[in-house]
């Protein structure tokens, strides 16, 4: 198949990024200059869609060691630094971050394809430069990847978190559901203001929420007033609205849960500065915006009452979601909407929905089961937490390996490589993805290259024949340039996915599971005033905030790293007893086992330490230790 040059204009790029490009392409050619700019590229956007910092110096280790690139990078939680030939040249950056599965997942794919060859580096970079643009984005996903389609998700993730995760009912996920519309249109203004705004985020959503969702706890029938008045008015206080409830629902936007996990897992790795920077960094932000939301709360009831009187008086229902049919579809209804937050691509929802699904049943069903037994320790959080990020691993590493096979298999049989394909079964199975593949677009959920793909497979069935017919007189497979674009979005679609893009969102939601988030109001009021107070009470409550954050923020992280073993050593010892297979296909499985390790390990380079590094050869047949 002969493709027509495709050419990366350098001159787009930033001045230094230009000027050390300039250099390398000078002394080493213009590959290896190229092969910088995409190795430095991929960590930054990757970064920009919070791929995990582990995964990501994982997918750089992999582009340097294929081509031989004498780089090396640091990888921090806002600042990046790049150096190349042994520190002669360093480029930095400060990257923000947000979610973003679609990204974390293109962004992977695209260097899996140069590594593999099935690409060339002008063809990469310039499929970075399309995707960046929103060029292999649905519509659909154009739609809510940014403001003001994005403000749809607010309200209706902070209705149903505040049932879901914090005991709310009807009226409480009402008043959630105004609270972040606010939230939206506040984080909308800032974003659109920019500059030195965006510092007042935290502190502007939290304050609203406060002032919005206590006003209505104060005023929706006087309910509030008469339960703050007399507490043991059990009607008023059970029907105005929860405020816990509320607040926490609606700055489960705004609280990067996933953070805490995370850090935990580079603090294990040896990413030491890194993880507890990370964890230091989101312990601020989410006590900023609890504190916010008090404010609000305070400002409400000023000169009248204390706020922890209000706060206290607020009370949850707690049986609210036993024994209800309506559980589960609820709580997949948030999944979608969490999903919309991490702009998540509508046609590959299925696949993490599973993953969420199965991560939440498992820690419901742990904790309640468990928690009639232990009622004097947190050993049933941290058990319902290990068992429901472990069996989300292993759900997401299953469907990451059914989505692989059927992407492997419809590349080869785009490519005409394997005969087998064309056989019957074979012809059935795509038969099904084109079926379902039409399904998708005509939901408008789809991308039209996605057809254009099987449309595509049928003229190359017809020109490979024709090639290999003698009496006809082609002598070579072109296409015009727009069938091109297609061929190059296909060797990219059907790279290996990423499997964090999936996991991500299950992590995020196993968090506020548990009760990680209500421990910033536990520090804000550690004493409830009707109960009195100790001389010792408000340290006891400080101390207890940190110990079930640790409990919490570590049994998710050990969780994930067992899943995460699990499926590796069954993938090792299946591998190596029943399908060795040719060459290819064991680096193949080399590489995903190396893929998978780093998400929960620091990336290897002998480099890093080589005084500690054992080298072993191969001399005459035998292994000798030097």
């Amino acid at each position: 198949m002969t493709f027509s040059e495709r050419r990366f204009d350098v001159d787009t790029l930033p001045a230094d990024m230009r000027r050390v490009y300039g250099h390398l392409e000078e002394k080493y050619g213009e590959e290896y200059g190229l092969l910088f700019v995409f190795t430095m590229t991929t960590a930054v956007e990757l970064h920009r869609a919070w791929n995990m910092t582990l995964l990501t110096a994982t997918v750089l280790q992999e582009i340097k060691d294929k081509f031989n690139l004498r780089m090396t990078w640091n990888l921090g939680v806002i600042r990046l630094v790049f150096r190349v030939e042994d520190g002669g040249h360093e480029l930095n950056r400060r990257v923000p971050y947000d979610y973003d599965s679609e990204f974390q997942d293109i962004y992977y794919r695209i260097a899996m394809a140069l590594v593999a060859g099935q690409i060339n580096v002008h063809e990469a970079l310039l499929y970075q430069r399309e995707a960046k643009h929103g060029l292999h984005t649905a519509k659909s996903g154009l739609f809510i990847r940014k403001f003001p389609g994005r403000l749809l998700l607010y309200p209706a993730q902070a209705a149903t978190c505040a049932v879901i995760f914090f005991n709310g009912e009807w009226i409480d996920a009402a008043v959630a559901a105004i609270c972040g519309l606010a939230a939206g249109l506040i984080e909308f203004a800032l974003s659109y203001a920019g500059g030195q705004a965006t510092v007042l985020l935290d502190v502007s959503v939290g304050v609203s929420t406060g002032l919005i969702g206590t006003l209505f706890f104060r005023y929706y029938h006087d309910y509030g007033e008469e339960c703050v008045a007399d507490p043991s008015d059990v009607d008023a206080c059970r029907y105005a609205p929860c405020l816990s409830a509320v607040f926490l629902g609606t700055l489960y936007w705004f609280f990067y849960g996933t953070a805490f996990v995370i850090g935990i897992l580079e603090i294990i790795a040896g990413e030491l500065q890194c993880g507890v920077t990370r964890f230091i960094g989101v312990s601020v932000k989410t006590f900023v915006l609890s504190l916010g939301a008090s404010l609000g709360l305070m400002l409400v009831f000023l000169g009248e009452t204390g706020a922890a009187d209000a706060w206290y008086a607020s009370s949850c229902n707690k049986n609210f979601l036993d024994g209800k049919w309506w559980r589960i579809p609820f709580y997949l209804a948030n999944c979608v909407f969490v999903l919309g937050q991490y702009r998540l691509p509508l046609s590959q929802y299925w696949r993490a929905l599973i993953v969420q699904l199965v991560a939440y049943e498992v820690q419901f069903t742990v904790i309640k089961e468990m928690g009639q037994v232990n009622v004097e320790d947190n050993l049933d959080v941290a058990a319902s937490n290990l068992m429901g990020a472990a069996t989300g691993v292993i759900a997401a590493a299953l469907i990451t390996w059914v989505v692989n096979l059927s992407g492997d298999f419809f590349r080869a049989r785009l490519l005409q490589e394997d005969a087998t394909n064309n056989r019957r079964i074979g012809d059935l199975y795509f038969r099904l993805l084109l079926f379902l593949e039409k399904a998708i677009n005509r939901c408008g959920l789809g991308r039209t290259s996605d057809i254009m793909m099987f449309d595509l497979e049928k003229k190359l069935k017809v020109a490979q024949r024709e090639l290999k017919n003698p009496n006809h007189p082609r002598d070579r497979i072109e296409f015009p340039p727009e069938e091109e674009d297609v061929i190059i979005d296909a060797m990219v679609a059907t790279q290996d996915i990423n499997m964090w893009s999936i996991l991500m969102p299950a992590v995020y939601q196993l968090v506020p599971g548990s009760i990680i988030a209500k421990l910033w109001f536990s520090a804000i009021f550690p004493t409830d005033p009707n109960q009195g107070t100790t001389e010792n009470s408000g340290s006891n409550s400080q101390d207890s905030v940190f110990a079930n954050l640790m409990v919490i923020s570590t049994s998710i992280a050990l969780g994930l790293i067992i899943g995460f073993a699990i499926f590796q050593s069954v993938v090792f010892f299946v591998g190596r007893s029943c399908f060795r297979g040719d060459r290819e296909r064991v680096e193949k499985r080399k590489q995903n086992q190396d893929i998978m390790g780093g998400m929960y390990t620091a990336v290897h380079d002998a480099n890093d330490d080589p005084d500690s590094t054992r080298h072993i050869e191969r001399m005459e047949g035998r292994r000798s230790l030097i």
